[in-house]
């Protein structure tokens, strides 16, 4: 006994795989006899234009194309003279190749002209032969396609600036802090420094709370005197908290613009080994810090 053909998709369900599978919104439909570089001779297509894109499919029922042309970069679209009757013949010329197109009516003929350059230039054209309602569907499809090109860049902007974000990340997590960053508490980043005046006079650490760091500091005057800044994290930068308060992309960017305003005097305080370091670091979860 002879297996069942498998029943073909009802046309609801050929053009939601459809558009499932493109993720473009149709625009006109209908048969063309296509030739491409490649062929050797005029296919006969089923074809849909969506968006700015040609779908070529084996017969008007298949869910899957065979062929595609992306229009986007199209330099101009030109018509031949055929010597067959009631048929119209065009060439749509790319940077990379040409296209011969042909339909079975001039009327169709006139159609495809008249969608294709209207989603390519992004305007109606002024020398096609339609009617005054083919010319109105013109008008639609152009704002459908603006519509769509607007939403396609501010998804793609996203996109990058999500990714851009990532990569910020990224270089975070691959260096979160600078080297003289350490766990402690205003007490224990004096005692740091005190003790310590040849690693450095600068100390990055927590603030009083988890959106504000501080910055110790040494500095050799008539006598040693140490001061503290309050860093505030507001969105993604910090501000140092001074008479004229300055706002900096990074932390990387506060120690900077402490050694950079006192002309080197100031140094960030790095320590040698972490045996040394072991003498006054104490984790920030077991010390009540106070503010700067």
């Amino acid at each position: 006994m002879m297996a069942k053909k498998p029943p073909k998709p009802a046309p609801r369900r050929i053009f939601q795989e459809r558009l499932k599978i493109t993720a473009l919104p149709l625009y006109f439909e209908g048969f063309l006899l296509v030739k491409r570089s490649e062929y050797q001779e005029y296919k006969h297509y089923w074809t849909e234009l969506r968006g700015t894109t040609l779908f070529f499919y084996s017969d008007k029922k298949s869910p899957s194309y065979v062929d595609k042309l992306d229009l986007i970069d199209l330099t101009c679209l030109t018509g031949q003279n055929s010597t067959e009757k009631n048929c119209a013949k065009f060439t749509l010329v790319l940077p990379k190749e040409e296209v011969q197109l042909k339909t079975e009516n001039i009327e169709s003929g006139e159609e495809w002209r008249g969608f294709i350059l209207t989603v390519t230039e992004l305007s109606v054209p002024l020398h096609v032969s339609l009617l005054p309602g083919q010319v109105i569907r013109l008008h639609e499809v152009l704002d459908r396609e603006k519509k769509r090109r607007i939403e396609t860049e501010r998804t793609l902007s996203s996109a990058i600036e999500k990714e851009k974000e990532s990569i910020e990340d990224y270089a975070d997590v691959l260096s979160p802090m600078p080297a003289c960053f350490y766990t402690v508490s205003r007490k224990e980043a004096t005692e740091m420094l005190e003790k310590n005046p040849s690693l450095g006079n600068m100390i990055l650490r927590p603030g009083s709370d988890s959106k504000s760091y501080s910055i110790t500091i040494r500095q050799e005057t008539d006598m040693p005197r140490i001061k503290h800044y309050k860093v505030m994290s507001v969105g993604k930068n910090y501000t140092i908290e001074l008479e004229t308060p300055v706002t900096l992309p990074n932390l990387f960017s506060v120690i900077d613009y402490f050694m950079k305003e006192t002309r080197g005097n100031l140094r960030p305080f790095i320590y040698s080994t972490d045996v040394t370091l072991g003498m006054f670091f104490t984790s920030f979860s077991h010390n009540a810090l106070v503010p700067p």
